[in-house]
């Protein structure tokens, strides 16, 4: 096991310093330092002395990857992706482009992102699991039939209906909750009622579907039919031997995205108004905050590695029969 977890960390490695390399290439590829010393100043009608003096202070008036004026390693090193992407390696985010420091902007705002994203994880999943139980407790009735219409057509809308939706009808009809916002304290709870439902209803759909054919799979195998042999009730083979055996690919789903409840919501912060790490790489993007971006871009990856590791150890502790050499 310790074998296997370090080759899969020196595969993240790897993969980390492709991404780099390659959200480097495709920023730079689509903006040159020039534009981004326009968008940043305001407007195409600047001067080429405001233009340098942004690059010099943000330390794009370098070359990109090869600086052919200086000498020995200095001609790798004093270029624009030794000393603004090489040290994402260390996790060494450095600051936005707008002078920011991205390390303490991600702290500030990794509270609001958990905040938000952890109810959801949590409640979303019991939800999504206990209705696709219900529906394989209930097979082959109405119940069953029409709750995966429902869910059919829950997964055929897309999320930003059910955010528009609930916006309108909670926030501007009812006027239950805010309309988008976000404050500290027992405050919070008005300002994440709203977004945590409509982030479990709109995962609802996909997820209870997924996990309803992973339970029709396993009630008709030979282990199940042994239990109800022995006289055990179907609430007991549902939870007890259906649910455990099913397990691994709902691990596959869930274990592997806890390290990303960090990054936040993109689409639900923007729209809820809520400063969390998901409106923060928007904001960057309306921006093209190269800086920023590619700190998120690198820190995604990374957790997602760190998750999809989490995930494989996962399966020895729900099935000993998982190994791996």
């Amino acid at each position: 096991m310790i074998g296997y977890v370090l080759r899969r960390l020196l595969y993240g490695v790897l993969i980390l310093i492709g991404v780099n390399l390659f959200t480097f290439i495709l920023f730079f590829a689509v903006n040159t330092p020039d534009d981004m010393a326009r968008l940043a100043i305001g407007g195409q009608r600047v001067s080429t002395d405001a233009i340098e003096k942004w690059k010099v202070d943000r330390g794009y008036d370098k070359p990109l990857f090869l600086n052919t004026q200086a000498e020995g390693t200095k001609k790798y090193t004093d270029t624009i992706f030794y000393q603004r992407s090489v040290p994402l390696l260390k996790f060494d985010f450095g600051s936005s482009d707008g002078g920011r420091d991205i390390s303490r902007e991600i702290r500030e705002r990794m509270g609001p992102s958990l905040a938000l994203a952890l109810p959801t994880f949590v409640l979303g999943l019991m939800v999504s699991v206990a209705f696709s139980l219900m529906l394989v407790f209930f097979r082959t009735t109405r119940l069953d039939f029409w709750g995966v219409v429902l869910c059919v057509v829950m997964l055929s809308i897309s999320g930003l209906f059910y955010i528009i939706a609930g916006q309108w009808l909670f926030s501007k009809l009812l006027r239950l909750v805010p309309y988008s916002g976000f404050s500290g304290g027992w405050d919070i709870v008005k300002f994440l009622a709203l977004p945590i439902l409509v982030a479990i209803i709109s995962r609802l759909g996909p997820e209870s579907r997924f996990y309803r054919s992973l339970f029709l799979e396993e009630i008709g195998k030979d282990y199940v039919r042994t239990a109800r042999a022995k006289g055990l009730s179907e609430r007991i083979v549902l939870f007890r031997h259906v649910l455990r055996n099913a397990m691994l690919p709902i691990l596959t789903g869930t274990v592997s995205a806890l390290p990303l409840l960090f990054m936040g919501s993109l689409i639900a912060e923007s729209f809820f108004g809520i400063p969390g790490l998901g409106s923060y790489t928007i904001d960057a993007i309306s921006g093209q905050d190269f800086s920023v971006v590619r700190a998120m871009v690198f820190l995604g990856s990374a957790l997602y590695i760190v998750g999809l590791i989490m995930a494989d150890i996962s399966y020895t502790l729900a099935d000993p029969r998982v190994r791996f050499e």
